[in-house]
């Protein structure tokens, strides 16, 4: 016991650390997706950095599964999963054309709050009253950011939230699928059937690509691999209740690169409706540790 305590003590800050660099490869990933927006429609890009990243998913899946890897018995729920990534993908792709980096970022951490709320009637938890008042107070936060009937409002704020409701019920599906089913396996097919998805609407309103910009898509594609598998990796080194809340360090790099690259400076109501998501989103990370100890 003294062994496996000590283990995960040496593990916890790398897991930490891990965890950090996995979200600021993410946020990279949203950042220069942002700058691709500016020339090409969202349904390219999420098409481009889909097929580029397949092969290289798809070649980890060999060296570390080998062929038997690329099977899989659940094809019609990695379909359905396949849909919702390529929905969320791209709904954000598209906020990111009119919403400032840190206030998409902070819309979508309302994801937990539809996990929660969704788990009830797709997966028949029981979800008590503390867990209840942490998804109100979730929603409250994105109220405070979006802020409906004011003259600040605009649809687009909706668009992040969408993809937050769709990134929920993919985390749920997850739970629809066996448990002998490799992981490296799930993450090729989540990559895979959004890049089927979207190549019919990105070849309609397909732009020739800038020399210049295929190294942004290649960025893309490695940003968003790597971190998901960092951010993974995290995971499987210490428990989620210490990892997890690290997640919200989105929020700095986002709000930093949003100021860096196009001037960004969050409004106090994106600040403040973003600190009510995060406790929100720590409250329920607490109590879903607490029956999982």
């Amino acid at each position: 016991m003294r062994t496996l305590t000590a283990l995960n003590a040496r593990e916890t800050p790398l897991a930490i650390l891990t965890i950090c660099a996995g979200v600021a490869f993410l946020v990279a990933n949203d950042a220069v997706a942002k700058l691709l927006t500016e020339r090409y429609a969202p349904i390219q890009i999420v098409f481009l950095r889909n097929l580029i990243a397949v092969p290289i998913v798809a070649a980890v899946v060999l060296a570390v599964c080998g062929t038997a890897g690329l099977r899989t018995q659940h094809l019609r729920l990695h379909a359905l999963r396949g849909a919702l990534m390529v929905t969320g993908a791209w709904l954000y792709f598209t906020a990111l054309i009119y919403l400032p980096l840190a206030e998409a970022t902070a819309l979508v951490f309302s994801a937990p709050i539809f996990i929660t709320a969704l788990s009830v009637p797709l997966l028949g938890e029981a979800v008590g009253w503390r867990r209840w008042g942490a998804v109100l107070l979730g929603f409250v936060g994105v109220l405070v950011i979006v802020r409906p009937g004011s003259a600040a409002f605009q649809l687009a704020a909706l668009m992040p939230v969408g993809t937050a409701l769709c990134y929920a019920i993919f985390m749920i599906s997850a739970r629809w699928i066996d448990r002998t089913e490799r992981l490296w396996t799930m993450m090729l097919f989540a990559m895979l059937f959004p890049m089927i998805y979207a190549a019919p609407f990105a070849i309609a309103t397909w732009t020739p690509v800038q020399a210049g910009d295929a190294a942004l898509f290649v960025a893309i594609a490695v940003f968003g691999s790597l971190g998901l598998a960092l951010i993974g990796q995290a995971f499987r080194m210490a428990p989620a209740a210490i990892v997890a809340p690290f997640d919200y360090t989105a929020l700095i790099w986002a709000t930093g690169l949003g100021w860096l690259i196009w001037g960004e400076v969050p409004m106090v109501w994106t600040i403040f409706g973003a600190g009510i998501i995060v406790a929100s989103g720590i409250i329920i990370i607490l109590r879903e540790a607490g029956p999982a100890r």
